[in-house]
């Protein structure tokens, strides 16, 4: 039991760190994405320099650092950890500081049910990938998920101020339309395979990713799952033309949670697109025992080498989704309030439940 218990520490460890870390990158990656498509020099002001003459061979090794700009997201973090944290008047102390705290913390709770690997063998261990083996994982995501709406409407509720509760109001109603889009799509999915287990999902598309057998639902899902991070096209919750948003009265790391629950929840999506419809950690030809070419050559691969691949491919796929978002963030324009609307409930509502009725059509006529 002790040893089972280090084992989920470590791999919660690992996971959520590198999760932290990577939504922590994204702020920079937003920025010099942008600065590519737009042809400009982007973030770059941020740097560390050394000017005594003993650690001046230091600065060769920061030099393409600075350059790049990486610590804008140091700079960041330490202008939110010092900054004010400023309180209206007339708002509620309690749930003013419990709105960010529930946001971020259930995004994160989110990725417990998420593998990242198969099975890593130490000995006479056989450890599962995954920092909650959850037998309707599926569920267990959506839930935490659909919890985080309670951060964004106290934050509007809890800060007496119009604009942060019609923020909050707008943020509330366009989660929860999604969200019913974003679950149905997926039961094509659960339908196909026969299981909520995240990790039995990951397993079965060994030949045919989710994507292939589900094209549909793959677009409907991240569509629907963009809306739930409330980022551009999907921002009119934070609308700074309109409303300024839920977060308006937030200063300081209050702020700085919301804003890093926006990217913690843009990596979520990547891990969810990835492991419904991309293989999650599946490598092309890989099987337990190796690489199984499609011309007959077979490659032998050691174990804990395909635990170290598998874990390599579910970090590059995920990768590639963020930079999509990115990509989608600084091209598409805001929708108005009501083509958002029209969009969740006219269009993309209709295509799932149809989706889901021929998806179980083929799977009744299969058997």
């Amino acid at each position: 039991m002790l040893f089972d218990f280090i084992i989920k520490a470590i791999l919660a460890a690992f996971f959520l760190g590198g999760v932290l870390n990577l939504a922590g990158l994204l702020t920079w990656v937003e920025r010099k994405q942008s600065a590519v498509m737009q042809d400009r020099i982007g973030a770059n002001r941020a740097r560390i320099e050394f000017k005594s003459w003993f650690l001046a061979p230091i600065n060769w090794v920061l030099a393409p650092l600075n350059a790049l700009g990486l610590f804008h997201s140091l700079a960041d973090a330490a202008k939110m950890f010092l900054k004010e944290d400023f309180m209206p008047k007339g708002a509620d102390k309690f749930l003013h500081t419990a709105a960010p705290v529930i946001s971020v913390v259930f995004a994160l709770l989110a990725f417990s049910a998420i593998p990242f690997g198969n099975v890593l063998y130490l000995k006479n261990h056989a450890i599962n990938l995954q920092i909650a083996d959850i037998n309707a994982g599926i569920l267990f995501v959506f839930a935490m998920m659909s919890l985080g709406v309670y951060g964004v409407i106290l934050a509007g509720f809890a800060s007496n101020s119009n604009y942060a509760y019609l923020g909050g109001m707008r943020a509330a109603s366009q989660m929860l339309s999604y969200e019913i889009t974003m679950g149905i799509s997926i039961m094509g999915i659960v339908l196909h395979y026969g299981t909520m287990n995240l990790q039995d999902i990951v397993r079965h598309q060994s030949t045919h990713w989710g994507f292939m057998v589900q094209p549909l639902a793959f677009l409907l899902f991240m569509t629907a799952a963009l809306a739930e991070t409330k980022r551009v096209p999907f921002d009119l919750p934070e609308g700074e033309s309109e409303v300024i948003g839920y977060f308006v009265e937030y200063s300081g790391m209050k702020f700085g949670m919301f804003f890093l629950t926006d990217l913690v929840e843009t990596v979520l999506v990547a891990c969810l697109v990835t492991t419904f419809f991309f293989g999650g950690w599946q490598v092309p030809f890989l099987a337990p025992d190796g690489f199984h070419m499609p011309w007959g050559a077979f490659y032998l691969v050691p174990s804990k080498l395909i635990a170290v691949l598998g874990i390599l491919s579910f970090m590059f796929k995920v990768a590639f989704f963020n930079w999509l978002f990115m990509a989608i963030r600084w091209t598409l324009p805001r929708f108005r309030y009501d083509q958002l609307m029209h969009l969740g409930w006219k269009i993309l509502f209709p295509l799932s439940l149809l989706n889901t009725l021929i998806t179980s059509i083929i799977v009744v006529l299969r058997k």
